[in-house]
């Protein structure tokens, strides 16, 4: 199949160098900074509807700032263009109904790249609550974003660009996760802060949500860290606590040490499981099938973060 690319920053070289080495059919790119374009082996473009209209590709993936998404994710699926766009899905509840939309009168399949749900520990866990009756969990994120990571783009630490701060960024893969493992709450309480970056952005760095009637389980995230510490995630079944850290599962019984993906692209916190789920997603659009991870299942955790950013705002 056909792919090409919208957005070579930081993630956009990720998933070109994933597709690169791993002997999938690059044709064209597009960015709107001619200076990332030069030198490239792949016909370039600037505007992303040319690219489509001209390479009708059988995939694109979309990797450009998060108030983007939606527009882009619709406006190919309407041209019938399969769409594998990274996370987050979209930044608001308007645009999550018009995503699901157009997905449901496309003809096309979307993949949200929801790559942690790859990761040989998170698979090993999920099978192993499946004859579970979980009670409750707890997750946190704890790392270091500072000024100048925020000022490396300009749509970074903005409501209207971001669509919010630590919780729809850095700490959205482990948030999903842990609805995932646990279950999808119907209400969220949070507390979120600016604690390190005032001046600097106007979303919150740091977020603590309480999340119950469904789901049941606490969550904290902060970009204040004094740097980056390993993700952790809990889960209290009926008989015993799950700990899943770093690559590891500690039970009440047993440790489970799952050896790490040598092949890391990007930065360590992506994780390995980029090419998992890519190969999974186009092995699934072959077969004319819809990707598991598609538009209503990646809003999940969108809507999560929306109530808890409801909850801070009414406050």
């Amino acid at each position: 199949m056909r792919t090409a690319i919208i957005g070579l920053g930081v993630i956009g070289e990720v998933h070109r160098e994933i597709l690169k080495k791993n002997g999938y059919n690059l044709c064209a790119v597009c960015d709107i900074d001619r200076e990332k374009l030069n030198g490239l082996e792949e016909k370039a473009y600037t505007d992303y509807k040319e690219m489509i209209v001209k390479e009708k590709p059988d995939v694109v993936h979309i990797c450009t700032p998060h108030y983007l998404h939606a527009e882009m994710i619709i406006y190919a699926l309407e041209k019938g263009i399969n769409v594998l766009c990274e996370k987050p899905l979209c930044i608001n509840e308007e645009e999550i109904e018009k995503i699901l939309t157009a997905e449901k009168n496309s003809t096309a399949k979307l993949g949200v790249c929801h790559q942690n749900r790859y990761n040989q520990e998170n698979v090993f866990v999920k099978e192993y609550l499946k004859d579970k009756k979980v009670i409750g969990g707890a997750g946190s994120v704890v790392w270091n974003r500072g000024e100048s990571y925020y000022k490396s783009a300009d749509w970074r630490g903005k409501w209207s660009t971001e669509g919010g701060g630590v919780l729809i960024n850095q700490a959205l893969h482990t948030l999903d996760l842990i609805q995932w493992l646990v279950g999808y709450p119907n209400k969220v309480n949070a507390k979120l802060a600016n604690q390190t970056l005032q001046g600097v952005i106007e979303v919150e760095d740091t977020a603590s949500l309480v999340c119950s009637d469904g789901g049941d389980f606490t969550f904290y995230a902060t970009n204040g860290g004094a740097c980056d510490f390993p993700v952790s995630i809990k889960i209290k079944t009926e008989s015993e606590v799950i700990n899943v850290l770093n690559g590891k599962v500690v039970t009440s019984n047993a440790v489970y040490d799952f050896e790490k993906d040598k092949n890391v692209y990007g930065k360590c916190c992506y994780g390995t499981g980029h090419v998992g789920l890519f190969n999974d997603y186009y092995q699934t659009i072959a077969k004319g099938e819809n990707f598991w991870i598609n538009g209503q299942e990646a809003s999940m955790v969108i809507r999560i973060i929306l109530k808890a950013y409801k909850t801070y705002r009414a406050e």
